[in-house]
């Protein structure tokens, strides 16, 4: 009998999709008539360690993956549950993304404790988000508001919004739905006014790809609609380079599982500061050759002067 270490996040969130997806790991199993046990490795990442300052002056990429992705390769752990929204565009050599299983909601949400919509948060109201994606969206919609830094699990952003008198905060609903607290959303935010993050409410389970025994088993969990679309968002990505330091969003959306269905993907690169906010649809077949499509469309229309200009004052730590 084989024994899996799954590796994760030690958060409260990341612990639980980890649950979560073991359970769905364990059915394929037994529907494959597999013995295998899975033991849980919880992983303490740079970005769970600095919460002092926004993610955006951390710098780097993969602040949530690189240390589960070493003990992946060091062996220490034989795969891992990460938030889509997590990972580097590039892989390290000798790792895969071995399914994409089914996406929960990919919106970004509202949490107040008046039932403020974002439309109705009064002038001036005081915002707290962790990302430069939503504050610059926020501004583009709302100049008015007060968008404030909000570091911290998900647990700890919900306790600052009373403790540190916010007038709402601004979540991934998937999260929140993951962890059975849907009841705390007021409002969803609507991806017209507020694009998630690529690859937002989708998870990725990362493996060696030499591992194809293991492989097998997680063929059995990918959802091939969700991981069509999450192609395109992600190609869109590195086409642009992205990281967390520059405002990206996008959202994809595949009419079916068939890999020749049609993919409907937006894409949004925008200022710091919300003034300069590009955004472009299409739709294709391809997610690879959407994902560059529209890339291509902003950079064209000024998307990579916009993203210097963010790298620069974030590497400026202003």
């Amino acid at each position: 009998m084989r024994t899996i270490i799954v590796g994760s996040r030690q958060s409260a969130l990341a612990m639980t999709q980890t649950e979560q997806t073991i359970e769905r790991m364990k059915a394929a199993c037994a529907a494959a008539g597999l013995e295998y046990t899975f033991v849980v490795k919880p992983i303490v990442t740079k970005g769970d360690r600095i919460l002092d300052v926004t993610l955006s002056k951390v710098g780097g990429k993969g602040l949530f993956v690189k240390e589960i992705e070493q003990a992946l390769l060091n062996g220490e752990i034989d795969c891992a549950i990460h938030s889509m929204k997590d990972m580097p565009f590039e892989l390290p050599q000798g790792l895969v993304i071995g399914a994409v299983p089914p996406r929960e909601d990919p919106r970004d949400c509202l949490v107040s404790l008046r039932g403020y919509t974002l439309d109705s948060l009064p002038q001036g109201a005081r915002v707290g988000t962790s990302s430069l994606r939503r504050a610059a969206q926020l501004k583009a919609r709302r100049p008015d508001l007060a968008v404030e830094s909000l570091r911290g699990n998900i647990d700890t952003r919900l306790r600052k919004l009373e403790s540190e008198g916010l007038d709402a905060i601004v979540l991934a609903a998937a999260g929140l739905r993951r962890m059975g607290w849907a009841d705390r959303i007021t409002a969803y935010v609507d991806p017209e006014a507020c694009l998630p993050a690529v690859g937002q409410g989708a998870l990725a389970i990362e493996c060696r790809a030499d591992d194809e025994a293991l492989l097998r088993l997680l063929e059995r969990l990918n959802d091939p609609r969700t991981e069509r679309a999450v192609r395109a968002e992600r190609h869109f990505l590195g086409r642009l380079n992205g990281g967390c330091q520059v405002p990206i969003g996008a959202y994809a959306e595949a009419e079916s599982g068939r890999p020749d269905a049609p993919v409907r993907m937006t894409g949004m690169v925008a200022s710091p500061d919300g003034e300069t906010l590009l955004r472009a649809s299409a739709s294709g077949r391809d997610p690879l050759r959407l994902g560059e499509q529209i890339a291509q469309e902003l950079i064209a229309r000024g998307a990579d002067r916009i993203l210097a200009e963010a790298r620069v004052l974030s590497e400026a730590g202003e």
